[in-house]
């Protein structure tokens, strides 16, 4: 009867614990970007002819601003910065490849989504980079308002400048939803840029990239 009672108490005690405590959750937006972005985007509700005071819109505004300011993070991180906080000497001179890194960024025409996939390589000059650092890169220029085209370059770039290696390649494959949602409305067209420099415009190493980026090795 003893580990009956004791367990209910416990039970009970965890309970009224659980009861007290409420939903809290952790968030650091800049306040006046907040409130600048609000009072924005409930001048759009308004504007397309929704109530912004209707039960289900009265957050939205604050919703929006904080998800602008996550979306576009990219303007508070420096590329070159996250590449040199790891940079290690070794030996290694073949290529390096990182492939199916996720993106998602804005298209700074019709501010609607784009998003899929960055595929990045580059040969080591003596220096390596951690391999996350790649990811970071990504995400760095893709959460901003941008264009496929450049976000492209500016990858590459970045890693030529700050690692100096033999040579770097990118590939980005990705769906836009202002084709896909609006103009054409064309669902499943998928856009690929690529820039190369260094070692990666010889077409041996570039091939082996290619073939490397299309290959199923699991």
């Amino acid at each position: 009867m003893l580990p009956f009672i004791v367990s209910n108490y416990l039970a009970g005690n965890c309970l009224s614990k659980f009861q007290i405590l409420a939903y809290h959750k952790e968030e650091s937006y800049d306040e006046a970007a907040t409130n600048d972005l609000k009072s924005a985007y409930k001048s759009v509700i308004t504007a397309i002819g929704e109530d912004p005071e209707r039960e289900g819109l009265q957050k939205t505004p604050e919703r929006m601003a904080k998800a602008m300011q996550f979306i576009t993070k990219g303007y508070e991180m420096d590329a070159a910065a996250i590449l040199n906080s790891a940079k290690f000497h070794e030996s290694y001179n073949e290529m390096v490849l990182v492939k199916n890194i996720e993106l998602y960024s804005l298209c700074e025409h019709h501010l609607l989504p784009f998003f899929g996939k960055a595929h990045i390589a580059y040969i080591p000059n003596g220096v390596i980079t951690g391999l996350s650092k790649l990811a970071r890169v990504v995400d760095c220029f893709s959460r901003r308002l941008q264009v496929q085209e450049r976000l492209t370059h500016e990858i590459l770039d970045v890693i030529q400048e700050t690692l100096n290696p033999h040579g770097v390649g990118v590939v980005i494959e990705a769906q836009h939803l202002c084709m896909m949602m609006r103009g054409v409305q064309k669902q499943n067209s998928v856009t690929t840029t690529s820039a190369f420099s260094g070692e990666f415009m010889k077409n041996e190493t570039r091939s082996e990239f290619l073939k490397l980026i299309s290959a199923d090795l699991s």
